[in-house]
This record gives C-alpha cells, sequence and structure tokens, in this order.
C-alpha cells in the first residue's frame, strides 16, 4: 500500500513499517521495496510504501502516521548520486526507476535526506538504512561528487542500523526484535549489520590491523592475520577516521589498508568483526549474513508479487509518459542467481553481494517463467536468464561451502585459480526446460557472460548451446581492455584469453552457419591505464575494424578496489621488496578523460582532433596516419 487511503482501505490505522525508496513502486522482485516489503508481509506485518516522496519537506513523510515498529529507507536500486549524475560529473536527464522515466523524483544522498525528514517528523523513531547506497558507503569512503573522504554513511545519516548486503535476514531479525520490545540502539547482534556506539568500553575485543600491518614489511593478506591465528572472535580495529581522512600519502597508504581488510572480511564464513574509530564514535560492522539457500531463495522470489508498476503511474507524469521504464528491463526475465566469484576491481557487487553463489531451483524458475508466459504482453521471448554473472550458478570451488570464498586469492582474475570447477551442465539443462516451455520461441541471455570462466570449460556444450538458441543476433561481453597490466588491475582476464573466444565464438557460429557478432565493452581511463593504453586499445579496434558506438568511462563509486586505487594512486593487492604498497598511474580530470575516451572512438569525426591531441601528448604522432589516413 501506498497511501492512507488504501491503509484504511485495508481497514488499517496504522502500520508496522514505512519503507521510504528512492524509485518509483514497482511490485516486482526486482525492485527491493517490493522484495522486502512482501516478505514482510509474509511475516505478519504491515507495510507502508512511500515511492519517490516529497523530499523538501517532512509532510510527505507522515502519510501513513507514527508507524508502530520503525521507518526502512533506501535510495533504490542505484546509489543516488549515481542515478543522479554520469560517470563525468553531469547530471542526468533521466532515471528510468521514475515516473516517466523523469529525472529529479530523488535526492542527492537521498539515504541521509529521507532519514533528516523522518527524523523532523517523529522524534526518536528508529530508522534503519540498506540498500546499495548504504551497503558500500558503510565505512569512512572517497566520494567522488565531492572529492572528498567522507564519515560513515551511517553516522552521516543520523540513523540507527545500517543493513549491508542482501538484506532478507538482517531485516526479520530486527522486525523481530522492535516487535518483542526490544530498543533499536541495543540490536547489536544481527549478521550483516552496522551499529555505532560512542563508548569504547562497548566494544568487542579487538585487535588493531596496524599491529599487524605496519605498511612496511609484512602485508596484511598475510595468513597470519586474515584467516589464521587470529580467533575469529576478535575483531578488527581499523585505521581512523581522523587518521584517513588527510590528503597525505600517509593517509591515502591507510584509506588502502582499511579497504584491504574490509575486502577479506566479505565472506560469512570468515569474517570477522570490524570497527572503525571515528571522531569520538565507533561504526562496528558485525559479519556478514549467511547466504540463502536454495530453497530460502525460491520462496522469496514466489512471494504473490503482481509484477506490475502501481496504477497510479498509469496516469502521464509532466513530460506526458507513463509507467516505470526500468520495468520493461525485467518484465520477461528470470533472476537465477545472486553473488559473483569473478570480483572485477571496477564492481562493487562482491563488496554488496559476495562471492559465494546463490542459485534458485530449477522449478522455481521454470514455475515463474510460466507465469511470464500467461502475461497478454508476452510476446514469446525471456530476454535473461541470470544475475551478476549469468553462467556462475555455484559456488567456484568445492571449498567454499565449508571455508567460505579465500580473502587472500582470486577465483578467476588474470591466473585462475586451480581449485575453480568449471562446470555450465546444470545451468544448459535449465535453459533446455525453459526453452521448451509452451508459448516460449527464444531465450536470451543478456546478462553477463564470463568468457574467461567458459573457456576453462573443456566441454564445449555451453558454447554451442549459447550460440544455437540464446544470442539475438550479438552478444555483448566485456573483455574491458587489451593491456594485460590494465587487466591485471581490473581482475580480468588477460587479451589472449579474449582473442582465443572471439576465435571460439566465430567458429561455433560457422559451424551452425549462423551469422552472430561479439559486441564488446571496453572501459576508458580505469586506474593503471594511461594514454600509452589507450592507444593500445585503439590500434586493436583499428585492427580489427570494430570501433564501439559506446565506451564506459571509469566511475569510481564507493566499494569497488579501482575506486580505492583511483583516490589513493596504490594497489593494495601489490607490495615492493620493502613492503609498500605500489603506486600505479591515474587519469585525473576532465581533458585526459576526454583524450582516452576519444581514442577509443577514433572513428567519430568530433574526436579527430581530440585523438591528434592524445598522440601528440604521447609522443606517438607517427600513429596519426594509422587512424587518419590521407
Amino acid at each position: 500500500m501506498t497511501s492512507r487511503k488504501e491503509m484504511e482501505n485495508r481497514g488499517l490505522s496504522e502500520v508496522d513499517f514505512v519503507f521510504v525508496t528512492g524509485d518509483a513502486y514497482v511490485d516486482h522482485p526486482s525492485f527491493a521495496a517490493a522484495l522486502l516489503g512482501r516478505l514482510l508481509e509474509s511475516r505478519g506485518y504491515t507495510v507502508g510504501i512511500l515511492p519517490q516522496p516529497d523530499f523538501h519537506s517532512s509532510k510527505a513523510f507522515t502519510e501513513f502516521g507514527r508507524p508502530k515498529l520503525g521507518f526502512l529507507v533506501s535510495p533504490g536500486a542505484m546509489d543516488s548520486m549515481v542515478s543522479n549524475y554520469t560517470a563525468n560529473n553531469k547530471p542526468r536527464s533521466s532515471d528510468v526507476y521514475a515516473h516517466g522515466g523523469e529525472s529529479g523524483h530523488r535526492p542527492d544522498r537521498a539515504s541521509i535526506i529521507y532519514t533528516a525528514r523522518i527524523r523532523e517528523a517523529y522524534k526518536g523513531i528508529p530508522v534503519i538504512i540498506g540498500g546499495i547506497e548504504a551497503s558500500l558507503r558503510r565505512f569512512c569512503h572517497y566520494d567522488y561528487w565531492s572529492n572528498t573522504v567522507k564519515h560513515s554513511i551511517l553516522l552521516d545519516s543520523k540513523a540507527d542500523i545500517l543493513i549491508y548486503g542482501m538484506g532478507e535476514r538482517a531485516l526479520l531479525e530486527i522486525a523481530e526484535n522492535l516487535k518483542n520490545g526490544v530498543p533499536v540502539r541495543e540490536i547489536r547482534n544481527v549478521r550483516g549489520t552496522c551499529y555505532f556506539t560512542g563508548k569504547a568500553e562497548e566494544l568487542p575485543n579487538y585487535t588493531e590491523v596496524l599491529s599487524h600491518c605496519t605498511l612496511c614489511k609484512e602485508k596484511l593478506s598475510s595468513a597470519s592475520v586474515i584467516g589464521g591465528g587470529v580467533p575469529k572472535e576478535i575483531a578488527f580495529l581499523l585505521p581512523e577516521f581522523a587518521q584517513i581522512n588527510q590528503d597525505t600519502p600517509k593517509s591515502k597508504e591507510l584509506f588502502a589498508l582499511s579497504f584491504l581488510v574490509q575486502e577479506q572480511n566479505t565472506d560469512s564464513l570468515n569474517a570477522h568483526i570490524l570497527i572503525e574509530p571515528s571522531e569520538k564514535r565507533f561504526v562496528i560492522q558485525n559479519p556478514p549474513a549467511f547466504p540463502l539457500s536454495s530453497q530460502e531463495f525460491d520462496a522469496l522470489y514466489e512471494l504473490p508479487f503482481t509484477r506490475k508498476w502501481h496504477p497510479m503511474y498509469n496516469r502521464p507524469a509532466s513530460n506526458g509518459k507513463v509507467g516505470v521504464p526500468a520495468l520493461e528491463e525485467v518484465k520477461f526475465s528470470l533472476t537465477s542467481s545472486r553473488g559473483c566469484f569473478g570480483a572485477c576491481s571496477f564492481c562493487a557487487i562482491t563488496f554488496h553481494q559476495g562471492r559465494r553463489i546463490q542459485a534458485r531451483s530449477h522449478e522455481s524458475l521454470l514455475a515463474e517463467a510460466k507465469k511470464m508466459t500467461a502475461d497478454a504482453d508476452f510476446k514469446g521471448y525471456i530476454h535473461d536468464v541470470g544475475g551478476p554473472t549469468a553462467n556462475f550458478r555455484h559456488d567456484a570451488c568445492e571449498f567454499q561451502a565449508k571455508r567460505g570464498a579465500c580473502p587472500n586469492k582470486d577465483c578467476l582474475g588474470t591466473k585462475p585459480c586451480k581449485n575453480v570447477r568449471v562446470d555450465h551442465s546444470e545451468y544448459v539443462s535449465l535453459l533446455k526446460k525453459l526453452r521448451s516451455l509452451p508459448k516460449v520461441k527464444k531465450v536470451f541471455i543478456r546478462s553477463g557472460i564470463r568468457f574467461d570462466y567458459l573457456m576453462l570449460d573443456k566441454d564445449k556444450t555451453f558454447l554451442r548451446e549459447l550460440c544455437e538458441h540464446h544470442v539475438s543476433g550479438q552478444l555483448k561481453v566485456a573483455p574491458e581492455h587489451v593491456s594485460d597490466s590494465v587487466l591485471r588491475l581490473m581482475r580480468k582476464s588477460t587479451h589472449a584469453v579474449y582473442e582465443e573466444f572471439s576465435e571460439s565464438y566465430a567458429k561455433m557460429n560457422e559451424k551452425l552457419n549462423k551469422k552472430q557478432y561479439l559486441v564488446p565493452y571496453y572501459i576508458a581511463c580505469h586506474p593503471g591505464a594511461d594514454l600509452n593504453d589507450a592507444i593500445e586499445v585503439a590500434l586493436y579496434l583499428k585492427k580489427t575494424g570494430f570501433v564501439p558506438d559506446q565506451v564506459q568511462d571509469f566511475y569510481p563509486t564507493p566499494g569497488s578496489l579501482a575506486t580505492c586505487m583511483y583516490y589513493t594512486g596504490l594497489n593494495p593487492h601489490d607490495f615492493d621488496s620493502d613492503g609498500k604498497m605500489k603506486k600505479i598511474y591515474v587519469a585525473r580530470g576532465a581533458r585526459e578523460r576526454r583524450l582516452q575516451r576519444a581514442l577509443l572512438q577514433f572513428n567519430k569525426k568530433e574526436n579527430k582532433s581530440l585523438v591528434l591531441e592524445a598522440l601528440k601528448k604521447a609522443n606517438r604522432m607517427d600513429l596519426a596516419q594509422v587512424f587518419y589516413p590521407r
């Protein structure tokens, strides 16, 4: 229910929770307010949804009156700053999660603004923040938009509890505590949450990170510090905010160190409690919530969603458009998994969802697909069957179920772990079942395929199935770069692996007598990439005859390793002989970002002068004739 009128029509005078969201309300499991609202409802709680409330005053936040248990706050499916601004810090002209796709309906730093309005309306009411914005800002973090290091969003928002990661377990446990009369500030042992205190005597027993890593000889990633030698009940004390919040080489080393410790404590089976001193307060992060079982995952997605936007969006928005555009992207898609052991440096999914894979059962996915086929708008095409990475449907190796993901090892990257279990057979079986359903003409795979993982598979059945049944003429893949030094920093496979995949894909399509192509994505200005690296990509694109229409500018968003590299100019995973983190090149400023992007799109007439400027700056004017032959 999204209004007092709807509440009263149900015969209610109040609700247990008010869920404030920066998205328009769509009753579909891809939208957090619907997913978590339906989950709470299934456990007997009443929930009022406030979608994209007017944030200029507290009035809109009183729509349901004072809730019995508290407010839940999320900026929506995306960080509000990412929703509102491009990678080059320009305001976006649209918002696919808003009514009619209009921009301007969610505030900058929505979690902070929404909580402030709630506090104005109701003193002392419990406020729990969550979602991607809170999750990735749970400790002090670099904020690209202000070019500063900010406190934990828990402190800046003045919320009571922060839920990080996928919040189902944590939310239900908090709700039960509140229902049983436990004061919100006394709810301190819930996995997947952060809380704060101003009293040092209330902290768990801890060992200081700096006592184990003085940024010199001993690497933090050594087994003596993480994953062995330190009892799990001992918490880690991170560097203080005051130490990090300085524009000095030392403070940036400490920032990188803090991020490294956080990254190594993201698995529910081997993570420690983390404590960050922040002036006179302490932010405490409990270990992550345990992953959902397949049965729990199935039950969550089988809740009674209408799979439609709220009827209020059937009227035209001020731009004349109806509905919520984001629904079109997911309406006929299936979420089959969560988590990603790919752990790309520029992606924060592993920091939010973790590296462990959670997968729904075939039976649940088939039942959802059958419901899709009954929709009047269904044209016979299932648009996607996947998750963060479509072809990950099980843990990376047999050890993860018992020990969790290794804190100090990558599963893939430029040197895949020898223990990675490569098997697409279960996914192939699922896809066959889905495309055999009545009314289904085609099942596409549009979420990311890890081609390096695919190439590790000696059985080429999945590659054949992919080309024969699940590509619509073009397959989008993400090699991201050509330079192996940059790819290593990205935690991506070497360029040779992409070349091998490209050749295998072409041969398979030729064998099947199909004309299907690869559409590769590339990132400009990733930390570690300079003009010469961008020139290397441009030369490869020139050689292959493919120049992308779209190039992604690196976006330093909170929670990613690449953002840590961008801010600090350091690689926290690479140490020199003296134990110091190695420095890396970082492209800063709008001009060089434009130059690198222009090189990757050298065929555009408007980019010629920029490309020539880049070549001159790199002392490579000998290549001018290559790109622009007379």
